[in-house]
């Protein structure tokens, strides 16, 4: 059973990767439960991207097992994950910056009129942009507005409001907080906590910052070159702590390559 005895959303075990002769993700297990946040920090190389597009059908795995709300699956593509209430945010935020917010909101799933001549129904994605939004407590001037005219945690925002309009039970954050000042990013982390109280929702966060991650999420784990070295709740760890962690596997590793020179 899931973190508090809730069921899982989410969970994978022992996920492997290979590309020709690397492997990406070295028996990776995690598992996200029902309204929980889970961080997961680590360097590049980690293996952080490729879990996430694994996670989100992009990629397959070589190897191990992927369970969504109980049922053990094969992600077959972003589609069928996005089927399964899958949604995943990326750094770029796939937004395009001519568009208005709220066509942005709708890009390839737009609403059209019924009949054989399929127009645009722009009042309805208007309406239905605007009332997400509000749901969510993202405020802007107005659902017009190109996107290009917004600030980086205003267009994050927009990128996650979309997410969440398309009914999405999972959410994966990549980089959400990424390049941003603190005043963008506490409208981010606002947003964040916000859905969380809402309901509904599970969000796995990829993130490289310690301390924002002890902040917001409800349980950390940290990768290190395609494994899980370290996993717990955040309320019992700390930046210190995991900065050890860091530093410990790194000398261990010099020391390796030292000795296989030697």
């Amino acid at each position: 059973m899931a973190t508090n005895e809730r069921p899982l959303a989410l969970q994978a075990q022992n996920i492997v990767k290979r590309f020709g002769a690397v492997t990406a993700l070295d028996g990776v297990s995690l598992h996200l439960a029902d309204g929980e946040i889970l961080g997961i920090l680590g360097d590049n190389g980690a293996g952080k991207s490729t879990l996430i597009k694994i996670l989100t059908g992009f990629h397959q795995q070589t190897s191990g097992e992927l369970s969504i709300h109980g049922e053990q699956t094969l992600l077959r593509s972003v589609d069928h994950a996005r089927a399964l209430g899958i949604e995943c945010v990326y750094q770029d935020l796939a937004l395009a910056n001519s568009l208005s917010i709220y066509h942005n909101m709708f890009l390839n799933r737009e609403i059209v009129y019924p009949g054989p001549i399929r127009f645009l129904n722009h009042r309805a994605m208007r309406e239905r942009a605007s009332q997400c939004l509000e749901d969510i407590g993202v405020h802007v001037p107005s659902v017009t507005m190109p996107v290009e005219r917004l600030s980086g945690g205003q267009r994050q925002a927009i990128a996650v409001a979309r997410a969440v309009n398309s009914n999405a039970r999972i959410l994966l954050l990549d980089e959400p907080l990424a390049a941003m000042g603190a005043r963008e990013a506490g409208l981010i982390i606002d947003l964040i906590l916000r859905l969380k109280e809402k309901g509904g929702l599970s969000i796995i966060m990829i993130m490289h910052n310690y301390a924002q991650t002890l902040d917001i999420a409800d349980r950390i784990m940290l990768m290190q070159r395609g494994r899980v070295t370290y996993e717990q709740q955040s309320s019992k760890t700390s930046v210190p702590e995991l900065m050890d962690i860091v530093r410990r596997e790194y000398r261990a590793l010099r020391e390796a390559s030292n000795g296989e020179r030697a």
